[in-house]
């Protein structure tokens, strides 16, 4: 019995495997006949639709083109029947054997000829000999005395209708279009007038078209193309009755018309059809028995079917995919639901261990922000110390000028004091001109006071940092002004290359004069005993390999005692000195570097050439792009 049980639900399995299959068999098999299918239907109606455009916008071209071919020709149709108005050709066909009447009338027909821009004008007698003609001397059958009796255009004309159709000269092989009228002396025909027409102004209006086209007679024989290999064959497989009728009436001289190199076209007259896989158009020309057929490359239209066919293709691929993807969301979303009951029964537990996590995450987060706020401060504290240290060290620079500050000052200040009190003397005595002058000296002297106080105002001041494009040569300037007196003293050289607006750095200009105040002070320092001191300072524009970035190098130069290489490994340490004890604290450059630091730029030292150090200063020339 057990083994009857197993048997039997492994066999339930294999045929629920084998419905799975034959269930995915038809599925995809009927995916596939809808992809194909609207992919065939989406070729067919983009097709339509494309062929559809394309003849509209070609008939527009065929109409205009009809209509101009019909122009061309039919605007001489009007010149046959005024001939048998002029009195000299009834007299010459009264009485053709005078000469004088024969060359009266050819003179006359040359002359309607030159004005109406006709190949021939020309008049035959009722036996279709030619007896006037406007170009006598061309080898044609509109020459004199030429038999062209047999011609359909003259037999119409004899008969009292007008004759129109296209020929080739008999000799001159030049095609024409003639037309022919009756010319009557009562109520008898006596001859017929006739003119031949060029073809030349239609061959000139092919491009108007803008595809291949031809002209086709009565005969369905093409006269003119603008394809020259088209010319001169038949649209339809011609009888042995249609051949013997061409060779009578000599239309196409004696040329084999052969058939069209498309093959036959069973129905000319047709508006549109598809031959060899081109789409013709067929306009007839209004008042003749010729027409135009315009021949239409379908390559462009059958990609555009190709394109909308893909389309369709896709659209239905995607909707085959959105279902099967619908499917398989219903399929998931069960899966789901059972996932989610065996989800619950770990979520509590899961939830509990969040729960403590989550404890222990907010006491290290408190930890945390309370470390960022003691940071924010000890930041703050550290930038407040650094400016009243950046304070401290201008205080104390001014402290060394003071003296020669103090001598600045004195002189100008006992010369006022001496001319105040002639002022007063002159001003008792009522003598007005010295007074004056002495009062012009004393607010001159002002005036070199407060040169003299407003740079040191300048530096003094107690400022946050502000960086912005800075003039580095009025920066040497106004560095080199507090160091006058010293300067002046020490006998010292100053070769400044850097003129006032010459050169810019993206800094604050007054902490970049604080640290080249630091760097000249220590390099007088360093100059005391050398015999001739040099101070240069040089600013130019600079980059550095790989970097789009532009830097002002500046650098500050002396010829002193130089620098030990132990010095220089310490020189930016703090509380660092090669001075003498109580000369300086060791914090001058310390100050420089974290300046220059916070204009984004480096500082450096190295040895002169000849002896001497060379302090150098990396700044950003330009701020940042925003």
């Amino acid at each position: 019995m057990i083994s009857q049980w197993i048997e039997s639900v492994n066999g339930l399995k294999s045929r629920q495997k084998d419905y799975r299959i034959v269930r995915k068999l038809l599925v995809t098999s009927l995916a596939i006949v809808l992809v194909v299918g609207s992919s065939y239907l989406g070729y067919v109606r983009g097709e339509k639709h494309e062929m559809g455009q394309l003849q509209i916008e070609a008939n527009h071209r065929l109409d205009l083109f009809a209509s101009t071919v019909v122009g061309l020709i039919r605007r001489l149709e009007h010149v046959p029947p005024t001939i048998q108005l002029n009195p000299q050709i009834l007299a010459l066909l009264r009485d053709p054997s005078n000469p004088s009447r024969v060359v009266a009338a050819s003179a006359y027909l040359r002359r309607l000829n030159a004005h109406v821009g006709s190949m021939a004008v020309f008049t035959l007698n009722d036996r279709g000999v030619v007896v006037a003609s406007s170009n006598d001397e061309f080898p044609d059958d509109s020459r004199m005395g030429t038999d062209v009796s047999f011609r359909p255009y003259f037999l119409e004309a004899l008969s009292g209708r007008v004759g129109r159709h296209f020929a080739i000269g008999i000799d001159g092989k030049s095609p024409g279009y003639f037309v022919s009228h009756p010319i009557r002396d009562g109520a008898h025909v006596v001859g017929v007038a006739a003119i031949k027409i060029s073809l030349q102004a239609v061959e000139e209006t092919w491009e108007m078209v803008d595809a291949p086209a031809l002209l086709v007679d009565a005969n369905r024989v093409v006269i003119d193309s603008s394809k020259p290999d088209w010319r001169y064959t038949s649209l339809i497989l011609q009888t042995a009755e249609q051949r013997v009728d061409q060779q009578l009436t000599r239309l196409y001289d004696n040329l084999q018309v052969p058939l069209f190199p498309l093959g036959p076209i069973l129905a000319p007259q047709r508006e549109r059809q598809l031959v060899s896989g081109q789409m013709v158009l067929t306009r007839p020309l209004d008042g003749m028995d010729w027409r135009v057929m315009l021949f239409l490359d379908l390559g462009d239209v059958r990609h555009a079917a190709l394109a909308r066919a893909g389309t369709s293709g896709v659209a239905a691929a995607f909707f085959v995919l959105l279902c099967l993807v619908m499917v398989q969301a219903q399929r998931i979303q069960r899966q789901r639901y059972e996932a989610r009951r065996m989800l619950e029964t770990a979520n509590a537990d899961l939830e509990s261990k969040v729960h403590v996590r989550t404890i222990d995450l907010r006491v290290a987060n408190e930890n945390l922000t309370h470390e960022v706020r003691e940071r924010e401060l000890a930041e703050q504290s550290l930038r407040a110390a650094q400016s009243e240290l950046v304070q401290t060290a201008k205080m104390a620079v001014l402290g060394q000028l003071a003296t020669g500050i103090t001598h600045e000052l004195t002189q100008p200040l006992g010369a006022i004091r001496t001319l105040s009190g002639n002022a007063e003397e002159f001003l008792r005595r009522g003598q007005m001109d010295p007074l004056a002058g002495n009062l012009k000296i004393i607010s001159r002297l002002a005036d070199q006071m407060g040169k003299i106080i407003d740079p040191l105002k300048a530096f003094a001041r107690k400022s946050d940092a502000k960086l912005c494009s800075i003039d580095i040569g009025k920066t040497f300037k106004n560095a080199l002004f507090l160091f006058g007196s010293r300067l002046r003293k020490m006998g010292v050289v100053v070769l400044n290359d850097t003129p006032t607006g010459s050169a810019y750095a993206w800094c604050d200009a007054n902490r970049l004069e604080q640290v080249l105040i630091n760097l000249i002070g220590n390099a007088l320092d360093a100059m005391a005993a050398t015999p001739k001191p040099c101070l240069m300072l040089r600013a130019e524009q600079t980059n550095r390999r790989g970097e789009k970035k532009l830097w002002m190098r500046i650098e500050v130069e002396d010829n002193g005692s130089g620098l030990s290489p132990q010095a220089r490994e310490q020189l930016f340490e703090p509380f660092f000195t090669t001075k003498d004890q109580g000369a300086g604290l060791g914090l001058g450059l310390v100050i420089s570097r974290d300046i220059v630091h916070g204009f984004n730029g480096e500082i450096s030292v190295a040895d002169r050439i000849g002896g001497g150090t060379c302090f150098v200063l990396m700044i950003p020339a330009e701020g940042p792009i925003s």
